[in-house]
C-alpha cells in the first residue's frame, strides 16, 4: 500500500543501513577509533552463543582503557556490572569476534531490564567497533580464520516461544548436533548449504544471498540458478547516448537473464550491453535451461507485480514450478519439497559490478529438471484464450509488414504490424480470422536479421513468449522472434504442419475492422481523378524521390543508391469506389496501385507517358469487375457508412 506502514518501515530501514555503512566507512577511511567517546560503552566479551539468527554476547562492561593494555591485561573485576550484548548477523559478520575481544559501541544503543532477571540486554548495537589493542592482539585477528570455535547455537521451537509446551521439558538442547563452527568453509547443520556469511559459499537462494551480502553488491559468493529465459532489452539512455554515434537506438540492446533458484525465487539478470539484438540468439541457443553460477552481482532495484507487468507476466507463465521446489524454513527432505506456492510477489532486477566475474554457465551439463519451455500453440487455440495478459508462444507465416503510419513520431518510435498466419487458421471454417495481427511495440528490440528476412519474402517465425490480451498479440520486452526452429521447446497437441497451398483471406464482409488484411471483389462504380497520379521510382530501392542525373539530365538519379536509375519502375496510383455484394449498405473506397516497368527509358519519353496515363477517360474504367484484391483495411466508420482500403502486396 503506497504510503502503508510497510512502505515507511522500508523506508526507514534504508535508512538506517545507509547510516551504519557511512559510520563503518568513516572508521575505515580514518583508520582509527572515533575520537568522540561520549556515550561509548565499552565491553569484554566473555562468553558467545547464537540464537534466532542473532548473536547474543555475555559481557563484562569495562572502563576506558589504556592504549597500551591488551585485552588479556584487563583484569575481570566482580563488581563490573554483566551485560547481555545482541548483535545482528550482519553486525556479527562484520566484527568477527570472539571470547576475550574488547567492543567499543556507540550511541545509539539501548538497555533493557527484564523482569526475574539481574543481567540487563543491550540493543541497537549496529555502531560497534572491535578494538585492536597491540601487535598480538593484531596478528591474533589475521589467524583468527584459520582457528576454529565453536558457538553455541541454541534452537528454540515456535511452541516453546508461545509457552505451548509444558513448563517442565527442557528449553534448551545443548547437544554437539547443535553446535555449527564459525570459520570458513564450515558447513550449517540444518543442510548441507555453505554457511552464508562464507564468501566462497555456493548459495541455492537469491534471497538468502540478497539478505546476507546486502544491496551493495556480491563480491566473491556466488548463488546456483536456474537459467529460465534469455532476452534483450533496449540499453539504457546512457549507455545509447555515448556509443550511438550514426546507428539507430533500436540497434542496441541490454543481454538480460530470467533466472529461477531451489526455492522458485525469480530474478531478472541485466548483463553487458549488444551492439545488435542478432547477438543474443548464440547466448539462449547455448544457456538457456542450464545451471549457473551468479557473481559479481549488485542489486538494481526491487519491483512488484504492480510495477512490473510484462516481467510477472512472464514469470506467470513459469509458475508453478515443474519439480517441487523447497521452502524456506523447512527441512529440505523430498516429503517437504512442494509445488502448491503462491506465485512470487516481487523480484529483484540485478546488475553486474564492472571488473568482476559475472556468470559462469556449465554449458555441458544436462538441462535442468527446473527448466520449463514456452509451450508452443496454435494461432487458432491462442484466440481461444479468455485471459488477459497471458504470454504465449507460436509459429506462424508473417504474410505482410506495415509500419505505423503516425508521421509525428521518428521512425524508431513507431509500432510495427505483422499480420501472420498459420495452418490452424487456414484449415478451418470461419471461426476465427484466417490472419491475424501482431503488434511489435517500439520498445520491442527487433533483430536486424527479422528486418532484413522479412523485407524480402515471406518466413515462418517462431513467436516465443508474446504477451496476449484484450483481442490483440503483443511483442513486448522479453519477447524472442526466432527464424530457426528452436530444440527445446514443446509443442501442446498443436497443429503446427507449414502451409502447403496458396494463402486465403478473409473476404470483405460486416465483421471486417479496421488494420487488418482482406480480399475484396466488386464492381467499379466511381472514380477520384483528384487522386490520380503516378511517379518513378528506383528499381533498386523503391525510392521514389528521384532527381535528374547532373552529367546527363535526360537519366533520373537516385540519392539513396547514389547511381543512376537506368530502368525505373512507375508506379501509379488511382483511387477508385466498389459495389460489393458483401456489403451492399457501405462505400467501399479502394486505393489501387500499378507498376510498370521500363528499360533504358529516357527523361522526355517518361515525362510523355505520364502525361498520356492521366489523361486517361474514366468512362473506360466505369462498370469493370475486380477481381480478389488484397487490401489493407485502413478505416469501417459507420456515420458515413463507408470502408476505406488500400491494395496491398504480400510477402
Amino acid at each position: 500500500c503506497r504510503g502503508g506502514l510497510a512502505e515507511r518501515l522500508c523506508r526507514l530501514q534504508n535508512r538506517e543501513r545507509s547510516a551504519i555503512s557511512f559510520w563503518r566507512h568513516q572508521c575505515i577511511s580514518d583508520a582509527k577509533i572515533p575520537s568522540d567517546k561520549s556515550g561509548v560503552l565499552i565491553v569484554k566479551i566473555l562468553e558467545m552463543f547464537e540464537e534466532c539468527t542473532i548473536q547474543v554476547a555475555i559481557c563484562q562492561q569495562l572502563e576506558q582503557l589504556p592504549a597500551t593494555l591488551s585485552s588479556e591485561d584487563a583484569v575481570i573485576n566482580a563488581e563490573e556490572p554483566i551485560l547481555k550484548v545482541l548483535f545482528a548477523r550482519e553486525t556479527a559478520g562484520h566484527l568477527k569476534s570472539r571470547p576475550q575481544d574488547v567492543i567499543h559501541i556507540y550511541p545509539p544503543w539501548q538497555k533493557l531490564l527484564l523482569k526475574n532477571t539481574d543481567v540487563p540486554v543491550i540493543m541497537n548495537t549496529y555502531f560497534s567497533q572491535k578494538v585492536l589493542l597491540n601487535e598480538h592482539s593484531e596478528v591474533r585477528e589475521k589467524t583468527y580464520g584459520l582457528t576454529k570455535m565453536l558457538i553455541k547455537k541454541n534452537i528454540i521451537s515456535l511452541a516453546q516461544t508461545l509457552r505451548l509446551d509444558d513448563l517442565d521439558d527442557e528449553l534448551h538442547q545443548e547437544s554437539s548436533d547443535n553446535q555449527v563452527a564459525c570459520a570458513p568453509q564450515i558447513r550449517n547443520n540444518c543442510d548441507s548449504k555453505q554457511h552464508p556469511l562464507t564468501q566462497s559459499a555456493v548459495n541455492d537462494s537469491l534471497l538468502e544471498m540478497v539478505e546476507s551480502q546486502g544491496a551493495v553488491g556480491w563480491r566473491e559468493a556466488q548463488v546456483r540458478v536456474v537459467i529460465q529465459r534469455v532476452y534483450c532489452l533496449p540499453a539504457r539512455e546512457g549507455y545509447r547516448s555515448h556509443v550511438q554515434g550514426n546507428k539507430p537506438l533500436s540497434m542496441f540492446c541490454r543481454l538480460c537473464l530470467l533466472v529461477q533458484d531451489a526455492y522458485g525465487m525469480f530474478s531478472e539478470v541485466q548483463l553487458q550491453s549488444l551492439s545488435s539484438a542478432d547477438d543474443v540468439e548464440q547466448y539462449y541457443r547455448r544457456w538457456e535451461g542450464k545451471f549457473c553460477c551468479l557473481a559479481g552481482m549488485k542489486i538494481l532495484q526491487r519491483t512488484t507485480r504492480g510495477r512490473t507487468l510484462g516481467l510477472f507476466s512472464l514469470i506467470d507463465s513459469l509458475w508453478p514450478p515443474v519439480v517441487p521446489v523447497k521452502v524456506p524454513g523447512q527441512s529440505q527432505d523430498s516429503e517437504m519439497m512442494t509445488t502448491d506456492l503462491p506465485p512470487p510477489s516481487f523480484c529483484y532486477i540485478l546488475t553486474v559490478q564492472s571488473g568482476e566475474v559475472h556468470v559462469e554457465v556449465d554449458e555441458e551439463e544436462q538441462i535442468s529438471n527446473l527448466y520449463q519451455p514456452p509451450a508452443v500453440h496454435g494461432l487458432n487455440e491462442i484466440l481461444q484464450i479468455d485471459g488477459c495478459n497471458e504470454r504465449c508462444s507460436f509459429w506462424a507465416q508473417v504474410l505482410y509488414l506495415r509500419l505505423q503510419t503516425k508521421h509525428s513520431l521518428p521512425i524508431a518510435q513507431r509500432e510495427i504490424w505483422l499480420f501472420v498466419t498459420d495452418s490452424t487458421l487456414q484449415n478451418v471454417v470461419r471461426i476465427t480470422p484466417k490472419v491475424v495481427a501482431v503488434s511489435v511495440a517500439a520498445s520491442f528490440v527487433l533483430s536486424k536479421e527479422i528486418t532484413e528476412t522479412l523485407s524480402v519474402a515471406s518466413q515462418l517465425v517462431f513467436f516465443k513468449d508474446a504477451l496476449w490480451g484484450n483481442g490483440r498479440i503483443i511483442c513486448v520486452e522479453r519477447t524472442v522472434l526466432l527464424l530457426q526452429k528452436p530444440l527445446l521447446y514443446s509443442a501442446a497437441g498443436a497443429d503446427l504442419s507449414e502451409l502447403t497451398g496458396p494463402v486465403r483471406l478473409d473476404e470483405l464482409d460486416s465483421t471486417t475492422q479496421a488494420n487488418s488484411i482482406c480480399a475484396v471483389r466488386g464492381t467499379i462504380v466511381g472514380v477520384n481523378e483528384s487522386t490520380a497520379f503516378s511517379w518513378p521510382t528506383c528499381d533498386r530501392c523503391g525510392n521514389g524521390k528521384l532527381e535528374l542525373c547532373p552529367q546527363d539530365r535526360g537519366l533520373l538519379y537516385c540519392n539513396q543508391c547514389s547511381e543512376v536509375v537506368i530502368s525505373p519502375v512507375l508506379k501509379m496510383q488511382l483511387e477508385i469506389f466498389l459495389s460489393c455484394p458483401s456489403r451492399s449498405q457501405s462505400t467501399v473506397k479502394v486505393k489501387v496501385w500499378h507498376e510498370i516497368s521500363f528499360a533504358a527509358l529516357r527523361l522526355f519519353v517518361l515525362i510523355n507517358m505520364l502525361l498520356s496515363l492521366q489523361s486517361y477517360e474514366v468512362q473506360s474504367v466505369l462498370g469493370k469487375e475486380v477481381g480478389l484484391l488484397n487490401c489493407y483495411v485502413h478505416s469501417v466508420t459507420s456515420q458515413p457508412n463507408c470502408v476505406a482500403l488500400e491494395e496491398i502486396v504480400l510477402l
